[in-house]
């Protein structure tokens, strides 16, 4: 096959599939979108009751869990958002999802502290263990987070 007719496919090829990899990244944000407009209604519903009933300290903990739950679903649709208009790919949504996560766990963690002493020594080193080493992760995080913001946006991966 000449060489000036092998360009034109390759080109409908690459295009297609940047049209496949748009759809997907639609369905993809149109399902995040979702799910965090129901999450965060189920929050609000939840934050509500607790106050009518007032129990919010008993709920307050699984209630910033599930608003920290909304807010990664939120930087992950962020992503997705980036990655579709801009067809590149930036390492500073996912490690903020990342930090997001790791934070997230912290919290629940420490505060059901209480619970996991209850529970015997055994359980309390497991913690113990785990919260040092999601302190390391988020320390880790903020400072990769920290080295990104100092050079210039350099995409992973970028489409023609």
């Amino acid at each position: 096959m000449p060489t000036g007719r092998r360009a034109p496919v390759r080109e409908r090829i690459a295009q297609a599939f940047t049209r496949v990899e748009d759809g997907v990244y639609l369905g993809l944000a149109v399902l995040l979108a979702g799910a965090a407009v129901v999450l965060l209604g189920h929050v609000l519903v939840g934050f509500a009751s607790a106050l009518i009933a007032r129990r919010l300290d008993a709920s307050i903990v699984g209630l910033i869990d599930q608003g920290l739950l909304v807010l990664m679903l939120v930087e992950l649709l962020y992503t997705v958002q980036v990655s579709f208009r801009e067809h590149i790919l930036v390492p500073e949504p996912f490690l903020l999802v990342a930090l997001i996560a790791g934070v997230r766990r912290i919290l629940v963690l420490t505060a059901e502290f209480s619970k996991i002493a209850e529970k015997g020594d055994a359980a309390f080193r497991n913690a113990m263990i785990e919260l040092a080493i999601l302190t390391a992760m988020t320390v880790a995080l903020v400072a990769c987070l920290a080295v990104l913001k100092r050079r210039p946006t350099v995409p992973v991966a970028e489409r023609a």
